[in-house]
């Protein structure tokens, strides 16, 4: 009787998969020339100040994961980040230019935000203690970071209009501060100016001129109290939305030797409240304006600043804090990982996401610190992709499957990101070299119950000499099939936290490199080739 019941959900599942489509397309790989790369550390994630009476649509899911109130002592926290080994920390965001650093000529009592019916997003200004700056950098140190610090740069500016900020920015509370962390020898990589003021801002916005004899004078502070100290800090700015006159305007009033990084926020899946989200994120031709985006910054720079680099200083996909049961799901890493590898190609240094914890777009939930699908995403990223972004030519495949290739991080050969947008085609794919020119036209087809039976016990035949050669893959499935899942498997293996707190394993399956490539419906892969040849990479 088991017998049979075992037969009809065989045959059952069989019968499931029979009524997908199959498409052959093939993917020759230039592994010769990379087209762009990355820093080392492409991987980075943001602390926010947002109390945890931040609310947006009638929840309120920040809790205690403010840069003022976050439990820095949680192991599940300190893990998380330790397992990238240097991760990129971005502290900032909204309320970054209300806060008051509690050093040097501060009068006064030094109190967090609070609800403010007429401030700043409807808040106060906040203060930041500098027992409280102590702690965080002794869990950076702990936990290896790197360190972006978004200074306040609206301070002693007045509104002119609604929405609009003049006057000169008082560098006083900024210079006592940066003097405080030299003074302690704490390490921070780059220091940010200001927060989504560029163009027409986000609550408030600094004309471009303005903005660049302040960072001019920034620039001066920092070369002051760094003198005896090398390499300096980077001088990152403006942590806006793209504006290409302003951010051109920038660039040639600050010249070269100033900004070291022009950041921009990108939150291009709208409004977390947005009914849609999960259909834009499985729509490739949504997905693929922001290319747009990251273009027009890319030649903006190369015209105007080509001594800076570009960085995507915060994203989180939908904005007010991200869609509730989306954003903390697996459907999120087609939207992350497609982001992650665009920007790439487009000469993106680092890319920041919003956040590391807090809102629904947290890496880490914000209760019990266990990591979300999109941190074991970031975490495969930054252990398998090397900096070296190579080009993937596309012969007869659909735009539901996103393609990208890097030199891989650590190893010889290639790493193939395969991301499959469709619901119901799943992919054979041919890999080449751009050196082999032996391609066959691919074609799509409706598989057969025998025809999907025998591919699916065969391989492609190979060479004696790679016979015994294996890829490594790494497959990413949403437990249950369900794509709003906050528990994703890897190779079916559910990823979870263990007992004791520590980050899973993440162990590949061993394929033989010759075997084909395949990818489901609504999957996820990172594929390892070691022989692939790639002068590039080397």
């Amino acid at each position: 009787m088991e017998f049979f019941a075992s037969l009809f959900l065989f045959l059952a599942s069989i019968s499931a998969i029979s009524a997908q489509y199959v498409q052959e397309s093939e993917l020759v790989i230039n592994g010769t020339l990379p087209i762009s790369h990355t820093d080392a550390n492409y991987i980075c994630a943001t602390i926010d100040w947002w109390p945890d009476d931040k609310c947006n649509y009638n929840h309120c899911p920040w809790g205690s994961s403010s840069a003022l109130n976050l439990d820095l002592s949680n192991p599940i926290l300190t893990k998380a980040v330790q397992a990238f080994e240097h991760l990129r920390i971005r502290v900032g965001g909204s309320l970054q230019d209300q806060v008051v650093y509690d050093v040097g000529g501060i009068s006064g009592p030094c109190h967090p935000f609070i609800k403010l019916k007429w401030g700043l997003f409807g808040f106060s200004k906040g203060c930041l203690r500098m027992d409280r700056w102590d702690e965080l950098n002794q869990f950076f140190v702990k936990t290896r970071s790197l360190v972006t610090f978004g200074l306040n740069a609206l301070r002693g500016r007045h509104q002119i209009r609604k929405g609009v900020w003049g006057g000169s920015w008082n560098s006083s509370n900024a210079h006592d501060f940066i003097k405080y962390t030299v003074s302690k020898g704490y390490q921070i990589h780059s220091w940010e100016f200001g927060n989504e003021l560029s163009g027409n801002g986000v609550g408030a916005m600094v004309h471009a001129e303005q903005y660049g004899n302040d960072l001019i004078e920034l620039r001066g502070i920092i070369d002051n109290l760094y003198r005896r100290i090398q390499p300096k800090p980077l001088l990152v700015a403006p942590g806006g939305f793209f504006d290409k006159e302003w951010f051109a305007k920038l660039l040639k009033e600050t010249g070269s030797q100033i900004v070291n990084v022009m950041t921009l926020h990108m939150y291009n899946l709208g409004p977390g409240i947005d009914p849609n989200l999960v259909k834009k994120i499985l729509d490739p031709h949504f997905l693929s304006r922001a290319s747009i985006t990251f273009s027009d910054l890319h030649q903006i720079i190369k015209t105007n600043g080509p001594w800076a680099s570009s960085w995507i200083g915060e994203s989180g996909g939908a904005y007010n804090s991200g869609g509730l049961h989306v954003s903390d799901t697996f459907v999120n890493s087609f939207w992350y990982l497609d982001q992650l590898a665009m920007a790439a190609k487009f000469h993106t240094q680092v890319y920041c996401r919003q956040s590391l914890i807090g809102g629904n777009y947290g890496l880490l939930s914000k209760t019990t610190f266990a990591p979300n699908p999109d941190y074991y995403s970031a975490l495969l990223w930054n252990r398998l992709m090397g900096t070296g972004v190579l080009s993937v030519e596309r012969r007869s495949v659909g735009p539901h499957l996103r393609t990208y290739a890097h030199c891989s991080k650590g190893k010889a050969g290639i790493t193939l990101l395969l991301i499959n947008l469709s619901n119901q085609t799943e992919f054979r794919l041919s890999i080449h070299n751009i050196l082999n020119t032996n391609l066959v036209t691919p074609k799509v087809t409706k598989v057969s119950f025998f025809h999907k039976l025998k591919s699916t016990f065969s391989w492609i035949g190979s060479k004696s000499t790679d016979a015994k050669l294996t890829r490594e893959e790494y497959r990413l499935t949403p437990q249950g099939g369900d794509i709003k899942s906050k528990t994703m498997l890897l190779n079916g293996i559910p990823l979870m936290v263990t007992k004791t707190g520590e980050i899973p394993q993440m162990k590949p399956a061993f394929v033989n490199v010759n075997s084909p490539v395949s990818i489901a419906p609504l999957n996820i892969k990172f594929i390892q080739f070691p022989n692939f040849q790639a002068s590039g990479c080397k």
